[in-house]
């Protein structure tokens, strides 16, 4: 999972993300409060970060080794689960047989866990709800490679993956559309709304496009990645501000109807600007180290499938001791848990599957794509 290599922008990145979903699963499942402030309310944005990075991070993989000749759809599939899988599957097995971790809560059926599936017609409060975000991922990361495999195949491959790239933003933004006269949600929202727009693979998947089309720009498009890429601090500048915007939007009109449509892929354009500037040498965040970032950036999966429930049971722990889970103790005490739990989870699980990954699946193959194949 680690590269030699860190790069310390996309750490920062990363360990945002995570602080940001974690202090708006705060609000929402321990305190009631926005105990972080703007941090908590907004902080749901945090799985869009995580979306542009990782469509940028898998969309470069998928096309770099598609440039090279040395695409294996098996391999990538083999390292995709291993990475994902281990840690995935020991968490589920707390949520279903660990009795704090259950906790009076319902299920949906066990194979749509076990199968990534969960986040189709997800009812809010479902065990494990969380876990959506991690089911668009996984069947982004298995619909990606094989179009991308197609277009290859086709005559002007780079215009089509461009064509593509447009049309999954457009319906990206129709699926909402669609989603939300369905719900037709009030200005403070509805369980229909996050059934149909938010947890939706076809209402999100256009998020993870912004990272997808990075990675274009960069294996298709050399001289103007090289270009782009010098002028880091106003990419930073640009991305800060549309991200601001995006959020502004999102605060005052969370579930209207034009943000909805609207709001999500611009949100993605802030990040993917962002994301833009970490890889960009000059700028200020790909130059500038957050102490610990790196260390959060590498557990954040971890982090990210064991901080919701495991904050939710420490802070009834901590109530009857006359400790305030919204006081500076308890939110100390739950966000050391919070990364030690990540950080076990990463040791004893991630990391020896991480070993095996590399010495039985290695990244690179020599198989070449058959004839006439580019991108």
């Amino acid at each position: 999972m680690q590269s030699s290599t860190r790069q310390p922008g996309l750490d920062t990145l990363r360990a945002l993300a995570i602080v940001l979903v974690f202090a708006n699963h705060y609000m929402s499942f321990v305190t009631d409060e926005p105990t972080f402030g703007v941090a908590s309310k907004i902080g749901w944005t945090g799985v869009d970060l995580f979306f542009a990075l990782s469509g940028y991070l898998i969309g470069n993989q998928i096309l770099a080794g598609l440039r090279a000749g040395h695409f294996s759809m098996a391999r990538f599939a083999a390292r995709r689960l291993l990475r994902t899988l281990p840690n995935y599957y020991v968490v589920l097995a707390l949520y279903a047989f660990w009795p704090p971790f259950i906790d009076g809560t319902r299920h949906a059926p066990w194979w749509e866990y076990l199968t990534f599936t969960l986040n189709l017609g997800l009812v809010p409060g479902t065990r494990f709800s969380h876990s959506w975000s991690l089911c668009v991922e996984e069947q982004f990361y298995f619909v990606l490679p094989a179009v991308a495999l197609l277009i290859a195949r086709c005559r002007g491959a780079v215009a089509l993956g461009w064509f593509a790239l447009a049309c999954g933003v457009a319906a990206g933004m129709l699926f909402r559309e669609m989603g939300w006269q369905a719900a037709r949600p009030p200005q403070w929202g509805n369980s229909a709304f996050y059934t149909e727009v938010y947890y939706a693979t076809l209402c999100r998947f256009d998020e993870l496009l912004a990272g997808v089309a990075l990675a274009m720009i960069r294996q298709c498009h050399a001289p103007l990645w090289a270009r782009i890429t010098s002028f880091g601090n106003w990419t930073l500048a640009a991305g800060l501000l549309v991200t601001a915007l995006a959020m502004k939007l999102f605060l005052d009109d969370h579930f209207g109807h034009a943000v909805t449509v609207f709001g999500y892929p611009l949100l993605a354009l802030g990040f993917a600007l962002l994301v833009l500037a970490a890889l960009s040498p000059a700028s200020l965040l790909a130059r500038v180290s957050v102490p610990g970032a790196g260390s959060v950036a590498v557990w954040s999966y971890a982090i990210y499938l064991t901080h919701k429930q495991l904050c939710v049971v420490l802070a009834k722990a901590l109530r009857p001791a006359g400790i305030d889970p919204g006081g500076p103790a308890g939110i100390a005490i739950l966000a050391v848990a919070s990364l030690a739990a990540g950080w076990l989870l990463y040791k004893v699980v991630e990391t020896p599957f991480m070993l095996l990954r590399e010495k039985y699946v290695p990244a690179a193959t020599r198989q070449p794509l058959p004839a006439g194949a580019s991108v």
